[in-house]
């Protein structure tokens, strides 16, 4: 598969990367889900450049012109909660793309370790189409991998794009190991290490909480 680190480039994007992680500026939880939305437009961008495209004429008043335009049928997809805002961006931009929901969660064992379990699926059919499937951390790697496995039942994707703000190196390493070959995974920022918790260590405490309130 292939990969992008968009915080390698130098643009506007590392500002937000900035805001995301600063504590102080976490505490607007507005700001911060705003914040997630913009990055999901830059990611969308970025990501339509790899689409295909085809010439269309398009009409204007004063006569025609020729605009290679896009022309797959793109499935959004996102797991819940933490990536509603970032979801949002992809579809300010992918404005006719159908759109998929996955809740997941951990399940800690007796030896603290852990599994990721999906247990909610709202998604249409994925066959022969574009696959964008996006989530703000990735941290182990194994809830794209299993957001991935449970998509299978919708079918068999042409293209497979996986979007994430921040990775750890190990959850990068994993998902390049799982994932097919036609598939692209996308991040904003690479951090060495995670935590006794699997929590990305800089990175930028849990998205969910600071996007829409601590849970239960």
């Amino acid at each position: 598969m292939n990969y992008c680190n968009l915080g390698e480039q130098h643009s506007i994007f590392n500002n937000f990367i900035a805001e995301i992680r600063d504590i102080n500026i976490q505490k607007d939880a507005m700001r911060f889900r705003r914040n997630l939305e913009r990055m999901g437009e830059i990611f969308a961008y970025e990501i339509s450049k790899k689409l295909n495209y085809e010439s269309k004429t398009i009409t204007t008043p004063l006569g025609t012109a020729n605009i290679d335009l896009p022309t797959d049928n793109i499935v959004l997809t996102t797991i819940m909660r933490a990536g509603l805002p970032f979801h949002q961006g992809f579809l300010n931009y992918f404005d006719t793309a159908e759109n998929g929901f996955i809740g997941a969660f951990r399940n800690t064992e007796e030896n603290h370790t852990f599994t990721i379990e999906a247990d909610y699926l709202a998604c249409p059919s994925i066959e022969g189409k574009t696959l964008i499937l996006s989530d703000p951390m990735l941290a182990s790697g194994k809830s794209i991998v299993t957001a991935l496995d449970v998509l299978k039942s919708r079918g068999n994707a042409n293209t497979i794009h996986i979007a994430a703000l921040i990775a750890s190196k190990e959850g990068v390493n994993y998902v390049l190991n799982n994932l097919p070959k036609n598939a692209t995974l996308w991040v904003g920022a690479v951090d060495e290490t995670l935590n006794s918790h699997a929590y990305i260590v800089p990175g930028l405490g849990d998205a969910g909480d600071l996007a829409y309130g601590e849970k239960l």
